[in-house]
């Protein structure tokens, strides 16, 4: 039985985007893996009863192939924990877990789980959030719904799906408008429920260290200032830079924004300030991350939060003959972008 953290991965997207359909290739596929899926609404559109093995009255089922599949009936905090307890008893085994969240879920109180409670947090390490979108349908889904914005806005990976009912160019748009919201998150198009299971599973999104590692270009993508030329329309990060006169009917209240600066960061300036904007604009906030330059310190500092929860890290060194720089990432609805960019700059040294 391996210890360690069980990482955990949240599923999120709009009805109708292909969710139960991913979730059922994962369940069913002969991965080798023993995986427990967690579902927020266990209806009967969900996972087909013949794939289940069920026991009267036990919210825990088990499926054929040893995946495991639960309702929640109580919190998600108590499932876990729940299930954490029946690992470490040996009553079940399973290797990592999945939480399919409903159709228009926030999915931040189910991010911030894994960071406020400290028996979950002792179990469980978020790997990432993947925000499936239905190409056909998300356009109105975003025109309308903030909570399908909020969805874009969280995801550590986003996929979309159904491209091929809708008009290609539908498509280059809704991408393009993506990644404006959320420029930090890797796209890919996917069929129905097809996805390689590589692209689901130990992405890393969420751990504090490995951002480095799995995302070189986190330092050097550039935001959109007009500096570089720009090879590729969709590189670029948030939108007021953005020359796509497309683009411009979507003026979406989650937006993405990036700060850099060469200068150092005073820790107890930028501990003092972060620490404000976070108990002003948490609920406003929805997912941040940053590589920190602090003084004082011959390593890089990772930073990163949900609404008001917010960790820091230390990364690796600063290499000889790197450049150090200050870039950090703001995901939010209607984020105070002025207020944030003088802030951060009365707390460089």
């Amino acid at each position: 039985m391996s210890q360690g953290l069980i990482p955990a991965t949240i599923l999120t997207g709009f009805l109708g985007s292909g969710k139960t359909t991913l979730l059922k290739r994962v369940l069913t596929e002969a991965h080798g893996q023993k995986i427990a899926v967690i579902e927020n609404e266990f209806g009967e559109e969900n996972i087909d009863n013949d794939i289940l093995v069920s026991n009267e009255g036990e919210q825990i089922i088990q499926m054929n192939n040893g995946c495991v599949c639960c309702t929640i009936r109580e919190d998600l905090r108590s499932t876990l924990s729940d299930l954490a307890e029946k690992r470490r008893k040996g009553e079940l085994s399973f290797d990592r877990v999945v939480i399919e969240t409903t159709g228009l879920a926030d999915p931040g109180p189910v991010a911030q789980t894994f960071f406020m409670d400290d028996e979950v947090a002792e179990s469980y390490l978020l790997d990432s959030v993947l925000t499936l979108v239905d190409a056909k349908h998300a356009e109105q889904q975003l025109d309308t719904r903030q909570e399908a914005r909020r969805q874009i806005g969280f995801a550590d990976q986003i996929f979309i799906s159904k491209t091929d009912l809708a008009d290609p160019a539908a498509v280059d748009a809704l991408a393009h408008r993506i990644k404006h919201m959320n420029p930090r998150a890797p796209q890919s198009r996917v069929h129905f429920g097809e996805v390689s299971l590589d692209k689901i599973f130990d992405l890393k999104g969420f751990n504090l260290n490995s951002k480095l590692e799995i995302d070189p270009d986190f330092l050097n993508a550039d935001d959109g200032h007009g500096h570089h030329h720009h090879d590729h329309d969709h590189d670029h990060e948030h939108g007021e830079h953005c020359d796509h006169p497309h683009h411009h009917a979507h003026d979406d209240d989650v937006k993405s924004f990036v700060f850099r600066a060469d200068r150092a960061f005073s820790p107890t300036k930028l501990e003092d300030f972060l620490g404000s904007i976070v108990q002003v604009y948490g609920p406003k906030l929805l997912r941040y991350k940053g590589v920190l330059f602090m003084k004082g310190s011959d390593r890089k500092v990772i930073f990163q939060g949900v609404h008001q929860l917010m960790g820091s890290d230390l990364g690796p060194k600063w290499m000889p003959g790197e450049k150090r720089q200050n870039k950090m990432v703001f995901i939010g609805i209607d984020l105070p972008r002025e207020i944030l960019e003088q802030g951060l700059t009365q707390c460089l040294v």
